[in-house]
């Protein structure tokens, strides 16, 4: 049985480097890769702080449904991240986000 690596799978169905489908598919994964570890970044400090998502989400102004949906990567948006930042006291500091570098949050 035949094998392929992830770079041949993705260079025959969604195109190889360079083309604008490969770039614009490459982009995606980036960004979502980025929207997951902020989320990780964001569940580490509410349970730091002993809270619930349904606490957090109650402090936030948003659900407790829209709280998992960040910490999982999905349905990030900056009213939703400073809400939560406002929540977890995170204003005037920083998210470190290990080798993405520091987030500032006004």
């Amino acid at each position: 049985m035949k094998t392929y690596t992830l770079e041949e799978i993705t260079s025959e169905f969604i195109g190889k480097k360079g083309t604008p489908e490969r770039d614009e598919f490459d982009a995606e994964v980036r960004e979502s890769v980025r929207a997951y570890e902020l989320g990780e970044v964001l569940r580490a400090e509410r349970e730091r702080m002993n809270m619930t998502q349904k606490e957090l989400g109650e402090k936030a102004g948003i659900g407790e449904s829209t709280v998992s949906k960040i910490e999982h990567g999905h349905s990030l948006s900056l009213k939703n991240l400073f809400g939560i930042a406002r929540a977890l006291d995170l204003q005037g500091s920083f998210l470190d986000m290990g080798r993405l570098g520091r987030v500032a949050l006004m």
